[in-house]
């Protein structure tokens, strides 16, 4: 998902800098007050009937939806049904899955029958006529109608987005991370149970298209002027990746890409009035975008579904395998460069950053959105491995030194788990900064190329937690990492390199939040060659000839850390 921060530096109180005081005197650390003043987030019912894994929602796992909606573009409203194709986990008589409550559910049909349901917030709970048993095969189907949400800011807020094309025509999109997809449609709305494979209909007003996941079936006139669109999925799904967008598009097509397992089709679909932009933009940008892609995290994970861009009335999502497009065909963030250094200039952002999210984000997806970062940190980094493969590691290093501009430190990266929420947005440039300086530390350029391939191999297609893919980590790099992670992901305050330079010594230690934090840095003498050093939370001495309070130097360009010399 794009991301812009905008940073303003904090003003305190009084009563702060007087409660800082009085943390000083009791000889408290920074990353103990910043915890004490951490104020406690209030969730409620509805957060956890959205985030958590229930008996109501984990009795079944997710095999097949067929998702059939007709789009009445002038009352900005949707009807039609969901079918729900299952395998019981355990036994149970009654299950769960979502759907806002300002839509509603017309009914909900089993083998012929309508089944009682109740709803609670945008829950819908549904109870069978008979008990389904373990390992039991079984459908329902939910038939729903109304006004979903529109987005007033996509794709920051969920919802549809309703706009016009240059010929005053409608052009309407879906965006809901986050918020979740049961926005606009009845769905098992938790990351952790991605469908296998899925058929997606959409119906929409003669002179219209839709453009959706995966690869279109069949195109059918309907009665009232409509004209129905099936695109089928053939590869696991979130939800929230599922889309819909309706335009007057057109069509063409990028060729083919020889990939790691090729051919891959790429297919572009666009409103006429950006045509000829379009296909300028998408060819400087796509190719190579992939070879980076494939380069560093693997093949490309969906290549059964292909790789769409569509032009969307909003900035960009990674909706898989149809990745919407909304930078107005500039290079930068709509024409910016989020680093300042000039790099992020001489490609199109949107379309690197969201088409990285296609392994990370879409091919690896979190099973709680608390651990996003997997989605965003990994997905901010691709973008400087993609400078490093059109432009050097230098320039890669520059980039992501320029992605701290837009860090705050302000709250842990991973966000409370079972409520729906994320972390702090600093899981974008953190998070990157974060897996840099891991590759630093670790010295092994390839090593960690594996490492990063491996990830897209290892989890290929599932769902995941911080603490699998930590310790995949871990284990592929043959070090202990889980308190380097950690401190970056569930503390604010930056690991602090600690040197004191005293009785003809150097002593150096780590100021961290994690007792256990350990991590090998480059230090030298200034003008000299790097050489690592290794350290815990408590002062040992090192040995770098000819180094002195005067002379030291730490390197910060590649390390994002904080630096005490006493």
């Amino acid at each position: 998902m794009p991301f812009f921060a905008k940073y303003s530096p904090p003003v305190f109180p009084v009563r702060f800098l007087l409660l800082l005081f009085l943390v000083s005197l009791l000889g408290l650390s920074r990353p103990t007050l910043g915890q004490l003043l951490q104020p406690k987030a209030a969730f409620s019912r509805p957060d956890s009937l959205r985030g958590a894994l229930t008996p109501l929602r984990t009795c079944y796992n997710i095999n097949y939806y067929h998702l059939d909606v007709k789009l009445d573009v002038a009352k900005k409203a949707l009807s039609g049904s969901n079918e729900f194709q299952f395998t019981a986990t355990q036994d149970f008589t009654r299950l769960q899955f979502d759907l806002f409550a300002n839509l509603k559910v017309e009914k909900v049909a089993y083998e012929g029958q309508e089944m009682p349901f109740t709803r609670e917030a945008n829950a819908v709970f549904v109870t069978f006529p008979q008990p389904i048993r373990k390992g039991q095969r079984a459908a329902f189907t939910v038939f729903y109608s109304g006004q979903p949400t529109v987005a007033e800011n996509a794709p920051w807020d969920g919802g549809l987005i309703f706009a016009q094309d240059a010929k005053g025509k409608p052009w309407v999109a879906t965006a809901c991370q986050g918020v979740g997809a049961s926005i606009w449609w009845p769905t098992k709305d938790h990351q952790a149970d991605e469908v296998d494979s899925m058929l997606i209909s959409i119906s929409v007003p003669k002179g219209l298209k839709d453009v959706s996941n995966g690869r279109l079936r069949k195109t059918t006139p309907l009665k009232g002027g409509y004209t129905r669109y099936d695109w089928f999925v053939s590869n696991p799904i979130n939800n929230y990746d599922v889309a819909m967008n309706v335009g007057d598009y057109q069509h063409f097509s990028g060729g083919t890409y020889a990939g790691e397992k090729g051919p891959l089709t790429l297919d572009y679909w666009v409103l006429p009035e950006n045509l000829t932009k379009a296909k300028k933009q998408f060819a400087d940008n796509v190719v190579p975008m992939l070879k980076s892609m494939e380069y560093w995290f693997g093949p490309y994970p969906f290549y059964q579904d292909g790789y769409k861009l569509v032009d969307a009335p909003h900035l960009g999502m990674e909706h898989q395998s149809a990745v919407a497009y909304g930078n107005k065909y500039l290079n930068g963030y709509l024409g910016k460069d989020r680093s300042g250094t000039g790099w992020g200039l001489k490609w199109d952002f949107i379309i690197i950053h969201e088409s990285g999210h296609e392994w990370f984000g879409n091919n690896i997806t979190s099973k709680d959105i608390a651990d996003m970062w997997i989605h965003e940190a990994f997905t901010t980094y691709s973008e400087a491995l993609f400078v490093e493969s059109q432009f050097g590691k230098d320039a890669a290093q520059a980039y992501i030194h320029g992605q701290r501009r837009n860090i705050r430190n302000d709250e842990p990266i991973i966000g409370p788990y079972g409520v729906n929420k994320e972390g702090s947005s600093d899981m974008y440039d953190k998070g990157s900064n974060m897996l840099n300086t891991i590759r630093t530390s670790l010295n092994d350029d390839e090593k960690w190329r594996q490492i990063l391939r491996g990830l897209g191999s290892t989890f290929y297609h599932q769902t995941v937690t911080t603490e699998q893919v930590v310790a995949y980590i871990n284990q592929q790099s043959g070090h202990n990492l889980t308190a380097v992670f950690n401190q970056y992901l569930r503390h604010t305050a930056l690991p602090t390199l600690e040197l004191r330079f005293e009785q003809g010594r150097t002593l150096a230690r780590w100021i961290a939040d994690e007792p256990a934090f350990d991590l090998p840095v480059r230090v030298r003498v200034k003008g000299g060659s790097y050489q690592f050093i290794k350290s815990t939370t408590t002062f040992q001495a090192i040995e770098v000839p000819g180094l002195a309070k005067e002379n030291v130097e730490v390197d910060t360009l590649n390390y994002y850390i904080g630096v005490l010399v006493e």
